[in-house]
Order: structure tokens, then sequence, then C-alpha cells
């Protein structure tokens, strides 16, 4: 059989295990080795077990993850997103779905430290929410933008889908860095827009809450010191380059442990919780890594991601109709798919493909986190939608992705925006 043919088949029998609810990281390390038997032997086909889970993930690189995955633990565990919230809440709650606007812009500042959208979507589930049902929020509108919200956490800095796809393309990870902070801001801005606009349509929807005097306001700006003292550091050390990511992912970790010590804000039990919670989804996505490069191989083997690369190279279409089925393909993927999981999937395949198009590498890498991040609130895995159903059990999944329409359609808007002018995405990388 075709070796193209080979690989098609292989990804098909991913897509299915997948629909089958096998583990991610087990469905792609099952379809490698089942095709590298199928293509070089069983010899050769079953050899990879013995180097490559440590071959993918025994690189200095990646202890990037775990120290940001801790350093955001570290925060929440120590209260900062408590503290961001209700010191936003008094500074726009009083507008006509304030409280909402809130939301979303305590998500953006939580994902400076936690690097995670399911972290920031739960942690500010568990904030918020009683808050909006407090002023009689609509249920829908009170989910969706927490939902929403929530996804701000892969795109703003630091990122760990970010960190992975850097990784795996070789790209400058604090240009990627950088390249996601202003696109980040301006989705909390399109965010509390849409809010605005729905809250004027629907005034019962969104009640404006109490309005606080300017002393009010300018005090409660002292508990958030810690979050904006660890991300000027962090992103501020990287972007003079004073230290690489992975020592600014060090500096945050420690940072954030030192300074919840100092607050009294952490004790052995919260300093346990964290450092178990950073193990485990540590170990959940190096499961995926090593999963993805035992498929890497296979598909390595088949050339499929080369001759996919060479045959829409030689269809002679325009680049941005091909970028445009990308988009297509990542949307509905995002419907079966957890972002990290979509990047270490579909990253080696796409990847060659993009470049050879002329498609700037840091660019599209803040495109394709920004359609992962779309993924997060679509039908039917959505996995925002369904932590924000676990804290609001008594709300309907009806309701939350109805919350989430108005949302969507600003999420179209702002990626159209991206594509449209580039240089909103570049212009601090260039400053580098």
């Amino acid at each position: 059989m075709d070796m193209f043919m080979i690989g098609i088949i292989g990804f098909l029998v991913l897509i299915v295990l997948l629909f089958l609810r096998m583990p991610i990281a087990v469905a792609m390390a099952l379809t490698g080795v089942g095709g590298l038997v199928i293509v070089t032997g069983w010899s050769a086909g079953l050899s990879v077990l013995k180097t490559a889970p440590f071959a993918s993930v025994a690189k200095y690189g990646f202890s990037v993850v775990p120290l940001f995955i801790l350093m955001g633990n570290f925060c929440f565990h120590a209260g900062a997103s408590r503290d961001l919230y209700f010191a936003v809440s008094k500074w726009i709650g009083h507008l006509r779905g304030g409280i909402a606007m809130a939301t979303v812009g305590a998500c953006a500042g939580f994902a400076a430290v936690s690097g995670s959208s399911l972290a920031t979507a739960a942690t500010m589930g568990t904030v918020a929410l009683p808050e909006m049902r407090k002023f009689k929020y609509n249920k829908a509108m009170a989910a969706g933008a927490i939902s929403a919200g929530g996804t701000i956490g892969v795109l703003i800095p630091p990122s760990t889908v970010l960190i992975i796809y850097g990784i795996l393309t070789e790209t400058s990870i604090a240009k990627l860095f950088l390249a996601g902070f202003i696109p980040g801001l301006l989705e909390a801005v399109f965010y509390m827009a849409t809010i605005s606009i729905v809250c004027r349509i629907k005034p019962d929807w969104g009640p404006p809450g109490p309005r606080y005097s300017m002393k009010e306001r300018i005090v409660s700006l002292k508990d958030t010191w810690t979050i904006m003292v660890l991300f000027i550091g962090v992103i501020g050390g990287i972007y003079i380059g004073i230290f690489s990511p992975t020592e600014a992912a060090a500096v945050g970790a420690s940072g954030a442990l030192v300074i919840g010590l100092i607050r009294r804000r952490l004790n052995g039990r919260a300093i346990f919780e964290s450092v178990e919670g950073a193990v485990k989804t540590t170990a959940m996505v190096f499961a995926i890594l090593i999963g993805a490069m035992i498929l890497g191989y296979f598909m390595s083997a088949t050339r499929l991601p080369f001759d996919l690369a060479t045959a829409v190279g030689n269809l002679q279409i325009n680049r941005y109709a091909v970028l445009a089925v990308i988009v297509g393909v990542y949307v509905i993927l995002g419907c079966l798919l957890v972002p990290m999981a979509m990047v270490i999937l579909t990253i080696p395949i796409v990847f060659p493909l993009v470049v050879a198009q002329g498609f700037d590498p840091i660019w599209f890498g803040i495109i394709t986190v920004r359609i992962f991040e779309i993924a997060q609130i679509t039908p039917p895995v959505g996995m925002n939608v369904f932590i924000i159903k676990g804290v609001a059990k008594d709300v309907p999944l009806s309701d939350i992705y109805k919350g989430i329409i108005p949302f969507f359609i600003a999420d179209i808007i702002h990626v159209s925006l991206l594509i449209a002018f580039p240089g909103i995405v570049m212009w601090l990388p260039s400053l580098m």
C-alpha cells in the first residue's frame, strides 16, 4: 500500500479511537506503534517504545512547563485570583454588566500567572459566579462570561500551549509570549464590549453593582500587587533579556512561593496541594507529548506532513484559502479535542504546510492558539463549558451555550482582525 494512504488511514484510526473515548495520549501512542509495525516491521516498530518516552520529555526546555504551572498553583492557593476579581469589580462593577466585565478583566489578569484556560475558568467560576448571582445576573450571561473569559488563559503569557507550540516548531518562546500579549488584551476588550452591548439590549441580564468611592478603588489595588510583580518580573525579564523563559519560570514559581509565605497566604497544606496539582498537570501534558512523539515517528515514516505540504503548494491557490481550510479543520477538531492535544497532534503535520505558504511561524502560532481558545467553548466538548457546569450545577448546559453565543461572535471578529492586520500580533516581537 502507498505510504501516503497508510498515513491517512492511521490518522483516521486515531480519530476513531478518540471517538471511542480512549485517552488522547494512549490513542496517539497506540496508533503510532501500530503504524510503525506495519511500515517498518515488529522489531523497529516496537523499539520506539524504548527510546521515545525518555527522548520526548528529557529536554531542558520542557522544564518551563511544570515551573509555570507551579507558579499559577501558588497564586491560586494564595488567593491572588480573588483579590484581583474584587479589585476590578470595584472599578467597573457599577456599570450595567459591570460584574461580568470585572470577571473578564480578572480572567485576563489571572491568565498572566496561570497559563491555563481551564485553571482560569475554574478559579473565576468559584469566585465570580456567587457575586453575579447575588446581583441577580441572568444565568446564561454569567456562565457565558466566565466560560469565554477563561479562554484568555491560553493566549496571554505565560501560556502553556504557546510553550509547547514553540518547542515543537523550534520557535522563540519569548517572542511568542510577546506576540500573545496585545491580542490577549484585545480579546478581553472585545468580551467586555460584548457584555456591554448585550446588557444594553437586555438590561435585566446584567444589573449594575454598587458604586465605590475613588479612595476605595485605589485601596483595592494594594491586594493585586502579587500578580503585577510576578507578571512584570517574568515577562519584563524575558523582554529585556535578563533571563530565558525557563529561568523566568523558575523565578516566577519561586517568587510566587515567597510572596505567598510573606503574606501568610500559604501554609504547609497549600504548598503541598500546589505541588501536587502541578505534578498531576505536568504528568498529563508529558503523557500527551510522549504519545504525540510516537505518532510523529509514524507520520514521518509515511511522509504524510511533507507530501501534504507539497500537494497543497502545487495547487497554486491563494495562501489565505489554505489558511481558511486549516482554520475550518481546527474549528471541527476543537469540538473533539482540548487545545493541548490539538497543538501536539496537528502542528507537526500542519506546520510544514504553513511555512511553505510563507506565513510567519510566530503569527501563525498566535492564530492557532486563538482558534483553540474558541474550541474551549464549542460543543460537544467545550472543556470550559463543562468546568463551569461543574461549578454551577443548577445551570443547564443549554443556558451556558446560549450565553456563549455573543462571545463566539466576538471571537470570530477578533480572529478576522488578527488575520487582516498581522501587525497587531507582530509589533511587540519586532521590538526584541
